[in-house]
């Protein structure tokens, strides 16, 4: 059985309950009040990590769909050009 991702609805009671909302941590991140809620309706790493950080919880927890890849690491869904891709660990310095 798969973990499904929390409802967005959840999310907000969730910061609430710990006496924060979206609008005060994307204002403490520098962002625009309304920035953050992007996060709800599609994939934004440095967003998902403010939420879940502020909730004491990995990223995964919350959005389990979004880190649950069972054939690697998580790749860029656009890599750049003329940039190599190394999974994590395997570079030899």
């Amino acid at each position: 059985m798969t973990k499904k991702d929390w409802h967005p609805a959840d999310i907000i009671a969730a910061l609430h309950k710990r006496g924060t909302s979206m609008a005060k941590l994307s204002r403490q991140a520098g962002l625009a009040s309304s920035t953050l809620s992007n996060v709800l309706s599609r994939p934004w790493p440095k967003g998902e990590w403010l939420i879940a950080s502020a909730l004491n919880v990995h990223p995964a927890t919350i959005w389990p769909s979004r880190y649950a890849n069972s054939a690697g690491p998580r790749l860029p869904r656009k890599p750049l050009p003329d940039v190599a891709l190394t999974a994590p660990g395997s570079c030899k310095a």
